[in-house]
Protein backbone atom coordinates (compact mmCIF):
# COMPACT_ATOMS: atom_id res chain seq x y z
CA UNK A 1 0.00 0.00 0.00
CA UNK A 2 2.58 2.35 1.12
CA UNK A 3 4.69 1.33 -2.46
CA UNK A 4 1.60 2.57 -4.41
CA UNK A 5 0.93 5.60 -2.48
CA UNK A 6 4.52 6.77 -3.28
CA UNK A 7 4.58 5.77 -6.81
CA UNK A 8 1.81 8.27 -7.27
CA UNK A 9 3.41 10.94 -5.48
CA UNK A 10 6.04 10.51 -7.62
CA UNK A 11 3.85 10.44 -10.97
CA UNK A 12 1.59 13.59 -9.83
CA UNK A 13 4.47 16.25 -10.89
CA UNK A 14 4.51 15.05 -14.34
CA UNK A 15 1.00 15.73 -15.20
CA UNK A 16 0.34 18.56 -18.02
CA UNK A 17 1.20 22.08 -17.01
CA UNK A 18 -2.09 23.16 -17.60
CA UNK A 19 -3.63 20.95 -15.88
CA UNK A 20 -2.12 21.87 -13.10
CA UNK A 21 -2.41 25.43 -13.59
CA UNK A 22 -5.96 24.60 -13.54
CA UNK A 23 -6.29 22.44 -10.33
CA UNK A 24 -4.29 25.47 -8.20
CA UNK A 25 -6.75 28.29 -9.63
CA UNK A 26 -9.48 26.81 -7.12
CA UNK A 27 -7.02 27.41 -4.24
CA UNK A 28 -7.20 30.30 -2.29
CA UNK A 29 -3.80 32.55 -1.34
CA UNK A 30 -3.11 30.99 1.77
CA UNK A 31 -3.58 27.16 -0.02
CA UNK A 32 -1.52 27.89 -2.91
CA UNK A 33 1.52 28.95 -0.57
CA UNK A 34 0.85 25.84 1.17
CA UNK A 35 1.37 23.80 -1.81
CA UNK A 36 4.02 25.64 -3.40
CA UNK A 37 6.42 24.46 -0.06
CA UNK A 38 5.91 20.81 -1.99
CA UNK A 39 8.39 20.41 -4.52
CA UNK A 40 10.22 23.02 -7.06
CA UNK A 41 8.01 21.92 -9.77
CA UNK A 42 4.61 23.32 -7.90
CA UNK A 43 7.19 25.94 -6.81
CA UNK A 44 7.40 27.31 -10.60
CA UNK A 45 3.69 26.52 -11.39
CA UNK A 46 1.89 28.35 -8.90
CA UNK A 47 4.01 31.74 -9.45
CA UNK A 48 2.39 31.19 -12.94
CA UNK A 49 0.83 34.63 -13.68
CA UNK A 50 -2.49 33.18 -14.72
CA UNK A 51 -2.93 32.59 -10.79
CA UNK A 52 -2.12 35.80 -9.59
CA UNK A 53 -4.28 38.08 -12.06
CA UNK A 54 -6.55 39.59 -9.56
CA UNK A 55 -4.20 38.98 -6.33
CA UNK A 56 -3.38 42.46 -4.53
CA UNK A 57 0.03 42.11 -2.96
CA UNK A 58 -0.14 44.04 0.72
CA UNK A 59 3.08 45.49 1.24
CA UNK A 60 4.63 47.44 4.63
CA UNK A 61 7.92 46.89 6.92
CA UNK A 62 10.03 46.67 3.63
CA UNK A 63 13.16 45.91 5.30
CA UNK A 64 11.42 42.46 5.87
CA UNK A 65 11.23 42.22 1.96
CA UNK A 66 14.58 39.88 0.34
CA UNK A 67 15.76 40.17 -2.98
CA UNK A 68 13.87 36.87 -3.44
CA UNK A 69 10.84 38.00 -2.36
CA UNK A 70 11.01 40.86 -4.73
CA UNK A 71 11.90 38.04 -7.73
CA UNK A 72 9.19 35.87 -6.93
CA UNK A 73 6.40 38.84 -6.86
CA UNK A 74 7.77 40.13 -10.60
CA UNK A 75 7.92 36.40 -11.73
CA UNK A 76 3.77 36.52 -10.70
CA UNK A 77 3.08 39.70 -12.89
CA UNK A 78 1.51 41.37 -9.38
CA UNK A 79 0.17 44.70 -10.90
CA UNK A 80 -2.01 45.87 -7.77
CA UNK A 81 -0.12 47.05 -4.36
CA UNK A 82 -1.46 48.36 -1.03
CA UNK A 83 0.80 49.86 0.99
CA UNK A 84 1.39 50.98 4.20
CA UNK A 85 3.73 53.71 6.13
CA UNK A 86 6.20 54.02 3.38
CA UNK A 87 9.23 56.02 3.51
CA UNK A 88 11.11 57.94 0.91
CA UNK A 89 13.79 55.34 0.44
CA UNK A 90 10.79 52.39 0.23
CA UNK A 91 9.43 54.22 -2.47
CA UNK A 92 11.85 54.18 -4.15
CA UNK A 93 12.54 50.27 -3.78
CA UNK A 94 8.85 49.74 -5.14
CA UNK A 95 9.37 51.47 -8.53
CA UNK A 96 12.46 49.44 -9.17
CA UNK A 97 11.11 46.42 -7.97
CA UNK A 98 7.70 46.23 -9.13
CA UNK A 99 7.30 49.26 -12.04
CA UNK A 100 5.03 47.33 -13.68
CA UNK A 101 2.29 48.13 -10.81
CA UNK A 102 -1.00 49.85 -12.07
CA UNK A 103 -2.95 49.94 -9.22
CA UNK A 104 -1.48 51.35 -5.45
CA UNK A 105 -3.19 52.03 -2.75
CA UNK A 106 -2.20 53.68 0.59
CA UNK A 107 -4.06 52.08 3.24
CA UNK A 108 -4.41 52.43 6.79
CA UNK A 109 -1.44 55.33 7.02
CA UNK A 110 -3.18 57.92 9.92
CA UNK A 111 -0.41 60.55 9.21
CA UNK A 112 -0.19 64.11 7.62
CA UNK A 113 0.26 63.78 4.08
CA UNK A 114 2.80 66.49 2.33
CA UNK A 115 3.15 67.03 -1.46
CA UNK A 116 6.71 65.17 -1.76
CA UNK A 117 5.43 61.74 -0.05
CA UNK A 118 3.58 60.78 -3.64
CA UNK A 119 6.10 62.14 -5.50
CA UNK A 120 7.31 58.83 -6.67
CA UNK A 121 4.11 58.31 -8.50
CA UNK A 122 5.50 59.61 -11.68
CA UNK A 123 8.43 56.67 -11.42
CA UNK A 124 5.41 54.15 -12.46
CA UNK A 125 4.45 54.07 -15.72
CA UNK A 126 1.84 51.78 -15.93
CA UNK A 127 -0.10 53.62 -12.91
CA UNK A 128 -3.93 54.37 -13.94
CA UNK A 129 -5.27 53.97 -10.65
CA UNK A 130 -4.35 55.45 -6.87
CA UNK A 131 -6.32 54.97 -3.84
CA UNK A 132 -5.68 56.75 -0.32
CA UNK A 133 -7.13 56.24 2.74
CA UNK A 134 -7.30 57.20 6.16
CA UNK A 135 -5.40 60.27 6.28
CA UNK A 136 -4.51 63.94 6.86
CA UNK A 137 -3.97 66.26 4.24
CA UNK A 138 -3.20 69.84 4.38
CA UNK A 139 -1.93 71.90 2.09
CA UNK A 140 -1.90 71.94 -1.86
CA UNK A 141 -2.73 68.10 -2.90
CA UNK A 142 -2.37 66.14 -5.66
CA UNK A 143 0.06 68.83 -7.41
CA UNK A 144 2.15 66.11 -8.66
CA UNK A 145 -0.77 64.94 -10.58
CA UNK A 146 -1.06 67.99 -12.58
CA UNK A 147 2.25 66.50 -14.22
CA UNK A 148 1.80 65.70 -18.29
CA UNK A 149 2.94 61.86 -17.71
CA UNK A 150 0.90 60.94 -14.43
CA UNK A 151 -2.90 63.04 -15.61
CA UNK A 152 -2.94 61.63 -19.01
CA UNK A 153 -2.43 58.21 -17.19
CA UNK A 154 -4.72 58.00 -14.10
CA UNK A 155 -8.20 56.82 -14.74
CA UNK A 156 -9.12 55.52 -11.25
CA UNK A 157 -9.03 57.69 -7.88
CA UNK A 158 -10.45 56.38 -4.80
CA UNK A 159 -9.89 58.97 -1.87
CA UNK A 160 -11.60 57.46 1.44
CA UNK A 161 -11.82 58.73 5.55
CA UNK A 162 -9.88 62.03 4.22
CA UNK A 163 -9.65 64.47 7.08
CA UNK A 164 -9.35 68.45 5.61
CA UNK A 165 -10.58 71.76 6.47
CA UNK A 166 -12.91 73.05 3.76
CA UNK A 167 -10.49 75.12 2.20
CA UNK A 168 -8.10 72.48 1.34
CA UNK A 169 -11.30 70.44 0.17
CA UNK A 170 -11.35 73.19 -2.73
CA UNK A 171 -7.96 72.84 -3.83
CA UNK A 172 -8.06 69.12 -3.76
CA UNK A 173 -11.37 68.96 -5.72
CA UNK A 174 -9.77 71.58 -8.01
CA UNK A 175 -6.42 69.39 -8.46
CA UNK A 176 -8.72 66.59 -8.94
CA UNK A 177 -10.28 68.48 -12.28
CA UNK A 178 -7.37 68.45 -14.11
CA UNK A 179 -6.99 64.58 -13.78
CA UNK A 180 -9.22 64.73 -17.52
CA UNK A 181 -9.13 61.12 -18.15
CA UNK A 182 -10.91 59.94 -14.78
CA UNK A 183 -13.22 57.38 -15.18
CA UNK A 184 -14.00 56.40 -11.80
CA UNK A 185 -13.56 58.45 -9.11
CA UNK A 186 -14.25 58.09 -5.18
CA UNK A 187 -14.07 60.82 -2.45
CA UNK A 188 -15.21 60.82 0.65
CA UNK A 189 -14.62 63.01 3.62
CA UNK A 190 -13.98 62.24 7.15
CA UNK A 191 -14.91 64.37 10.49
CA UNK A 192 -12.05 65.52 12.77
CA UNK A 193 -11.16 67.25 16.00
CA UNK A 194 -9.62 70.42 15.89
CA UNK A 195 -10.71 70.94 12.17
CA UNK A 196 -14.42 73.12 11.49
CA UNK A 197 -17.13 71.34 10.64
CA UNK A 198 -17.32 69.33 7.72
CA UNK A 199 -19.39 70.35 4.88
CA UNK A 200 -20.30 68.90 1.43
CA UNK A 201 -18.36 69.93 -1.51
CA UNK A 202 -19.58 73.53 -2.51
CA UNK A 203 -21.64 73.51 -5.18
CA UNK A 204 -19.71 75.35 -7.87
CA UNK A 205 -16.26 73.52 -7.36
CA UNK A 206 -18.36 70.38 -7.64
CA UNK A 207 -19.62 71.58 -11.20
CA UNK A 208 -16.39 72.55 -12.33
CA UNK A 209 -15.25 68.72 -11.78
CA UNK A 210 -18.23 67.77 -13.33
CA UNK A 211 -17.98 69.54 -16.35
CA UNK A 212 -13.89 68.64 -16.45
CA UNK A 213 -14.43 65.66 -16.36
CA UNK A 214 -16.40 64.39 -19.29
CA UNK A 215 -15.47 60.59 -19.37
CA UNK A 216 -16.36 60.14 -15.48
CA UNK A 217 -18.51 56.89 -15.32
CA UNK A 218 -18.59 55.50 -12.09
CA UNK A 219 -18.98 58.50 -8.87
CA UNK A 220 -18.86 57.93 -5.50
CA UNK A 221 -19.84 60.76 -3.50
CA UNK A 222 -19.68 61.74 0.39
CA UNK A 223 -22.48 64.06 1.31
CA UNK A 224 -22.19 63.91 4.89
CA UNK A 225 -22.70 67.66 6.61
CA UNK A 226 -22.72 69.14 10.06
CA UNK A 227 -25.76 70.22 10.60
CA UNK A 228 -27.06 69.18 7.30
CA UNK A 229 -28.12 71.76 5.29
CA UNK A 230 -29.94 71.41 1.85
CA UNK A 231 -28.06 71.66 -1.31
CA UNK A 232 -28.81 73.29 -4.68
CA UNK A 233 -31.47 71.93 -6.85
CA UNK A 234 -28.91 71.86 -9.31
CA UNK A 235 -26.34 70.20 -7.27
CA UNK A 236 -25.72 67.12 -9.99
CA UNK A 237 -26.72 69.19 -12.77
CA UNK A 238 -24.38 71.57 -13.81
CA UNK A 239 -24.99 73.83 -17.35
CA UNK A 240 -23.31 73.48 -20.18
CA UNK A 241 -21.41 76.80 -20.73
CA UNK A 242 -21.81 76.49 -24.93
CA UNK A 243 -25.61 75.20 -24.49
CA UNK A 244 -27.17 77.22 -21.74
CA UNK A 245 -30.01 75.21 -20.27
CA UNK A 246 -28.67 71.65 -20.94
CA UNK A 247 -26.72 69.14 -18.62
CA UNK A 248 -23.28 69.51 -19.35
CA UNK A 249 -21.64 66.91 -16.62
CA UNK A 250 -20.23 63.83 -17.94
CA UNK A 251 -22.56 60.22 -18.87
CA UNK A 252 -22.45 59.31 -15.91
CA UNK A 253 -23.44 55.18 -15.81
CA UNK A 254 -23.11 54.35 -11.71
CA UNK A 255 -23.68 57.02 -8.80
CA UNK A 256 -23.00 56.17 -4.83
CA UNK A 257 -24.00 58.51 -2.48
CA UNK A 258 -22.58 57.59 1.09
CA UNK A 259 -23.68 59.23 4.14
CA UNK A 260 -27.26 60.51 2.77
CA UNK A 261 -29.68 61.94 4.39
CA UNK A 262 -32.85 63.28 2.86
CA UNK A 263 -32.57 66.85 3.46
CA UNK A 264 -29.71 67.69 1.82
CA UNK A 265 -30.91 66.89 -1.70
CA UNK A 266 -34.05 67.71 -3.20
CA UNK A 267 -36.62 65.52 -5.06
CA UNK A 268 -34.88 67.16 -8.65
CA UNK A 269 -31.17 66.51 -7.68
CA UNK A 270 -30.88 63.63 -10.38
CA UNK A 271 -32.97 64.67 -13.16
CA UNK A 272 -30.10 65.06 -15.34
CA UNK A 273 -28.48 61.57 -14.64
CA UNK A 274 -30.65 59.95 -17.17
CA UNK A 275 -27.76 57.49 -18.32
CA UNK A 276 -27.21 55.87 -15.01
CA UNK A 277 -27.69 51.90 -14.94
CA UNK A 278 -26.77 51.42 -11.17
CA UNK A 279 -27.76 53.85 -7.97
CA UNK A 280 -26.68 52.81 -4.43
CA UNK A 281 -27.41 55.08 -1.87
CA UNK A 282 -26.23 54.46 1.70
CA UNK A 283 -28.34 56.70 4.18
CA UNK A 284 -26.60 58.21 7.37
CA UNK A 285 -30.14 57.87 9.17
CA UNK A 286 -33.74 58.32 8.47
CA UNK A 287 -35.72 61.66 8.75
CA UNK A 288 -39.27 61.43 10.06
CA UNK A 289 -41.62 63.53 8.54
CA UNK A 290 -39.36 64.37 5.79
CA UNK A 291 -40.40 63.34 2.09
CA UNK A 292 -38.41 60.46 0.82
CA UNK A 293 -36.87 61.42 -2.96
CA UNK A 294 -36.30 57.83 -3.83
CA UNK A 295 -39.69 57.90 -5.34
CA UNK A 296 -39.12 61.10 -7.44
CA UNK A 297 -35.47 60.16 -8.83
CA UNK A 298 -36.67 56.74 -9.92
CA UNK A 299 -39.45 57.98 -11.72
CA UNK A 300 -36.30 59.94 -13.98
CA UNK A 301 -34.00 56.81 -14.00
CA UNK A 302 -35.72 54.68 -16.95
CA UNK A 303 -32.26 52.71 -17.63
CA UNK A 304 -31.02 51.84 -14.27
CA UNK A 305 -30.81 48.12 -14.12
CA UNK A 306 -28.87 47.58 -10.35
CA UNK A 307 -30.44 49.41 -7.50
CA UNK A 308 -29.01 49.45 -3.81
CA UNK A 309 -30.73 50.94 -0.61
CA UNK A 310 -28.80 50.79 2.38
CA UNK A 311 -30.66 51.72 5.55
CA UNK A 312 -33.36 55.20 4.94
CA UNK A 313 -37.01 55.08 5.32
CA UNK A 314 -39.83 52.29 4.27
CA UNK A 315 -39.96 50.52 1.42
CA UNK A 316 -43.63 51.03 1.00
CA UNK A 317 -42.46 54.90 -0.12
CA UNK A 318 -40.87 54.25 -3.18
CA UNK A 319 -42.10 51.01 -3.73
CA UNK A 320 -44.01 51.60 -6.99
CA UNK A 321 -41.49 53.61 -8.82
CA UNK A 322 -39.07 51.00 -8.77
CA UNK A 323 -37.76 50.45 -12.74
CA UNK A 324 -38.91 47.59 -14.09
CA UNK A 325 -35.66 46.69 -15.91
CA UNK A 326 -33.54 46.11 -12.30
CA UNK A 327 -32.08 43.00 -12.66
CA UNK A 328 -29.81 43.30 -9.71
CA UNK A 329 -31.35 44.28 -6.25
CA UNK A 330 -29.66 44.96 -2.62
CA UNK A 331 -32.23 46.29 0.36
CA UNK A 332 -30.24 46.44 3.19
CA UNK A 333 -33.69 47.89 5.74
CA UNK A 334 -36.49 46.21 7.39
CA UNK A 335 -38.57 44.57 5.50
CA UNK A 336 -41.80 42.21 5.35
CA UNK A 337 -43.47 39.97 3.34
CA UNK A 338 -46.19 42.13 2.15
CA UNK A 339 -43.67 44.61 1.32
CA UNK A 340 -41.59 41.54 -0.66
CA UNK A 341 -44.90 40.81 -2.42
CA UNK A 342 -44.97 44.37 -3.99
CA UNK A 343 -41.07 44.39 -4.52
CA UNK A 344 -41.91 41.22 -6.86
CA UNK A 345 -45.05 42.22 -9.07
CA UNK A 346 -43.01 45.47 -9.92
CA UNK A 347 -39.56 43.45 -10.55
CA UNK A 348 -39.82 40.45 -12.38
CA UNK A 349 -36.64 40.46 -13.80
CA UNK A 350 -34.14 40.00 -10.70
CA UNK A 351 -31.56 37.64 -10.92
CA UNK A 352 -29.26 39.27 -8.32
CA UNK A 353 -30.92 39.88 -4.90
CA UNK A 354 -29.27 41.21 -1.59
CA UNK A 355 -31.62 41.12 1.72
CA UNK A 356 -32.02 40.94 4.96
CA UNK A 357 -33.71 38.38 7.18
CA UNK A 358 -35.57 40.04 9.98
CA UNK A 359 -37.88 39.45 12.57
CA UNK A 360 -40.03 41.48 10.33
CA UNK A 361 -39.44 38.94 7.20
CA UNK A 362 -41.05 35.55 8.09
CA UNK A 363 -40.58 32.10 6.24
CA UNK A 364 -38.75 34.77 3.92
CA UNK A 365 -36.71 31.63 1.86
CA UNK A 366 -40.05 29.91 1.56
CA UNK A 367 -41.78 32.30 -0.78
CA UNK A 368 -38.39 33.65 -3.01
CA UNK A 369 -38.44 31.04 -5.51
CA UNK A 370 -42.18 32.11 -6.07
CA UNK A 371 -41.58 35.94 -5.92
CA UNK A 372 -38.11 36.07 -8.14
CA UNK A 373 -37.80 32.50 -9.85
CA UNK A 374 -35.18 34.16 -12.34
CA UNK A 375 -32.76 34.77 -9.31
CA UNK A 376 -28.60 33.37 -10.43
CA UNK A 377 -27.27 34.66 -7.15
CA UNK A 378 -29.15 35.07 -3.34
CA UNK A 379 -27.87 36.95 -0.25
CA UNK A 380 -29.56 36.63 2.58
CA UNK A 381 -27.98 38.27 5.96
CA UNK A 382 -29.33 37.20 9.17
CA UNK A 383 -29.66 39.15 12.26
CA UNK A 384 -29.48 37.12 15.69
CA UNK A 385 -31.27 34.33 14.34
CA UNK A 386 -30.19 31.29 12.61
CA UNK A 387 -31.59 30.06 9.36
CA UNK A 388 -34.55 27.68 9.78
CA UNK A 389 -35.57 24.75 7.64
CA UNK A 390 -37.49 26.82 5.60
CA UNK A 391 -34.00 27.59 3.82
CA UNK A 392 -34.39 23.96 1.76
CA UNK A 393 -37.02 25.84 -0.47
CA UNK A 394 -34.47 27.49 -2.22
CA UNK A 395 -33.75 24.43 -3.69
CA UNK A 396 -36.51 25.58 -5.69
CA UNK A 397 -34.54 28.43 -7.59
CA UNK A 398 -33.54 26.49 -10.76
CA UNK A 399 -31.10 29.58 -12.11
CA UNK A 400 -29.66 29.79 -8.83
CA UNK A 401 -25.49 29.69 -9.47
CA UNK A 402 -24.57 31.04 -6.14
CA UNK A 403 -26.14 31.14 -1.91
CA UNK A 404 -24.36 33.42 0.36
CA UNK A 405 -25.37 33.16 3.98
CA UNK A 406 -23.86 35.99 6.15
CA UNK A 407 -24.56 37.13 9.34
CA UNK A 408 -23.14 40.46 10.59
CA UNK A 409 -21.33 40.73 14.25
CA UNK A 410 -22.99 43.87 15.15
CA UNK A 411 -26.18 41.98 15.73
CA UNK A 412 -24.91 39.56 17.99
CA UNK A 413 -25.81 39.25 21.36
CA UNK A 414 -22.97 39.79 24.06
CA UNK A 415 -24.69 36.48 25.63
CA UNK A 416 -23.91 34.12 22.48
CA UNK A 417 -20.38 35.27 21.93
CA UNK A 418 -18.93 31.87 22.15
CA UNK A 419 -21.35 31.19 19.58
CA UNK A 420 -19.38 30.22 15.94
CA UNK A 421 -21.03 30.92 12.38
CA UNK A 422 -21.60 28.65 10.70
CA UNK A 423 -23.16 26.75 13.55
CA UNK A 424 -23.95 22.89 13.53
CA UNK A 425 -27.23 23.29 12.53
CA UNK A 426 -26.51 25.38 10.23
CA UNK A 427 -23.88 23.58 8.45
CA UNK A 428 -26.75 20.47 8.55
CA UNK A 429 -29.27 22.50 6.99
CA UNK A 430 -26.66 23.60 4.18
CA UNK A 431 -25.50 19.88 4.11
CA UNK A 432 -28.87 18.84 3.35
CA UNK A 433 -29.49 21.37 0.28
CA UNK A 434 -26.73 20.80 -1.39
CA UNK A 435 -28.57 17.02 -1.35
CA UNK A 436 -31.87 17.88 -2.49
CA UNK A 437 -29.77 20.34 -5.50
CA UNK A 438 -27.08 17.93 -6.10
CA UNK A 439 -24.93 20.57 -5.56
CA UNK A 440 -26.09 22.60 -8.69
CA UNK A 441 -25.27 26.04 -6.83
CA UNK A 442 -22.34 26.74 -4.46
CA UNK A 443 -23.07 27.98 -1.21
CA UNK A 444 -20.84 30.53 1.09
CA UNK A 445 -21.28 31.70 4.49
CA UNK A 446 -18.62 34.14 4.93
CA UNK A 447 -18.12 37.17 2.37
CA UNK A 448 -16.43 37.00 -0.38
CA UNK A 449 -12.82 38.32 -1.17
CA UNK A 450 -13.22 42.23 -1.39
CA UNK A 451 -12.07 44.84 -4.13
CA UNK A 452 -9.45 46.66 -2.15
CA UNK A 453 -9.80 49.39 -4.56
CA UNK A 454 -13.33 49.81 -5.26
CA UNK A 455 -14.71 48.80 -1.96
CA UNK A 456 -13.25 51.33 0.63
CA UNK A 457 -13.33 50.71 4.56
CA UNK A 458 -16.14 53.54 5.33
CA UNK A 459 -18.93 51.46 3.58
CA UNK A 460 -16.83 47.76 3.18
CA UNK A 461 -18.69 45.64 5.66
CA UNK A 462 -16.10 43.44 7.12
CA UNK A 463 -15.98 39.31 6.90
CA UNK A 464 -17.74 38.39 10.07
CA UNK A 465 -17.41 34.19 10.71
CA UNK A 466 -19.23 34.38 14.02
CA UNK A 467 -23.19 34.23 15.48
Amino acid sequence: MAQTVNMKVQELPYLPPEVWVLVFGYLNTEEKHTARLCCRHFRDLIDHPSLWKDYTAGLSNFPRYTSGFWDTVQCRGVSRATVQHLRPKDWKILSKSLPSLNTIVCVRERRYYKMKYLDNLCEFPNLTSLGVRNATWVGPLLLQCQSPQLAERLTHLNVCNIQMSCEDTVEFINSVSRLVNLEYLLFHQQESEGLERMRPVPSYVFHNLLLSLKKLKHLSWGMKGEPPVPLPDNYFYPLDPENPGEYGGPELISLELVNYTEIILSEYALRGLTSLKSLAVHYRYPWDGIQCNLYSWLNHLQQLESLSIIGGNFLASYTEALPPQVTNLTLRTSICACQMNSIASQLKRVEHLDIDQNRFADNLCKQLPTLFPQLKTLRIRFHREEPKRDLLFLNKLQHLERLELITRQTYILISDKNKTWPSPSLEGLIKELRELSRNRFSIMTTMPKRDVFRECDCIWEREETRF
